[in-house]
């Protein structure tokens, strides 16, 4: 799925590339801005597939085709000036990976494409006028993943068939956060489930939350989707799972995650 996912992005940025270029010259290297919110750490396997995919057709970085990289390392407010940047630098395109990352995308251009690679809710966050008709200078892949909370909270029961309590930990600042945690409290309430939703907002909180999980007497953990901040603390919140002895069901397979059942 992640291989049928990177290609649809790619062939959406090679498309807004030969629509940017018709009106250019031709022996005009193509220039795609790629701006993330995280870091490089944490996406080296996205990378590395984005780089091959842009290989398989035919596109070499650095020798036909070239890619300014811009990444926020979980800094968000830092957003607006890295896609300045890319604007100042006149690039035909922009790959913005995520919803927090294309609204100032959005913001910072009316004219340059911009190829958004996942997006929970495109039309309700205002990127597109319909799935259908996208309009304007934005278009690229829907992410539905709200829906698959109320899967993983099921895939909890049968792990833990004695799951009477869960912990719900998310980002309310991520676009989508509570569209997912609405999907989580429809199926809580078909397995009689009660949820403990706990919030992070910076750093110090991942530690706050399992232990306010374990006072609260949960018997596992679901990650909603995961913004910047809880990405690049991975390895932190799978540590913090392991002392804490709870059943943790994650957003994805990215490196960095692990599967705690006990």
């Amino acid at each position: 799925m992640r291989k049928n996912v990177i290609r649809l992005t790619l062939c959406a940025v090679l498309f807004a590339l030969s629509y940017s270029a018709s009106a250019q010259q031709p022996t005009k290297v193509p220039r795609i801005g790629f701006l993330t919110a995280g870091s490089p750490s944490t996406i080296p396997a996205r990378i590395e597939a984005f780089r091959q995919g842009l290989r398989e057709l035919g596109y070499v970085e650095d020798k036909n085709i070239v890619i300014e990289w811009r990444f926020a390392e979980g800094k968000p407010d830092s957003l607006p000036g890295l896609v300045a940047e890319l604007v100042r630098l006149k690039v035909d395109v922009i790959l913005s990976a995520g919803a927090a990352v294309t609204r100032p995308a959005k913001d910072a251009t009316r004219t340059i494409p911009i190829v958004m690679a996942q997006d929970t809710d495109p039309v309700g966050n205002g990127f597109v006028a319909s799935l259908a008709r996208p309009g304007g200078n934005i278009t690229g892949l829907s992410s539905y993943s709200a829906e698959l909370n109320g899967k993983r909270l099921e895939l909890l029961k049968e792990i833990v068939p004695r799951l009477s309590r869960l912990a719900v930990v998310g980002e309310s600042t991520y676009p989508g956060n509570a569209q997912s945690l609405r999907e989580v409290e429809l199926a809580a309430a078909a397995f009689g489930v009660k949820l403990q939703y706990l919030d992070i907002l910076g750093p110090k909180d991942f530690e706050t939350a399992f232990r306010a999980a374990g006072k609260g007497r949960a018997d596992a953990v679901l990650m909603l989707a995961a913004g910047s901040l809880v990405t690049s603390h991975r390895t932190e919140i799978v540590e913090l799972a392991v002392r804490s002895r709870l059943p943790v069901i994650y957003p994805n397979s990215q490196s960095g995650w692990t599967q705690v059942a006990l």
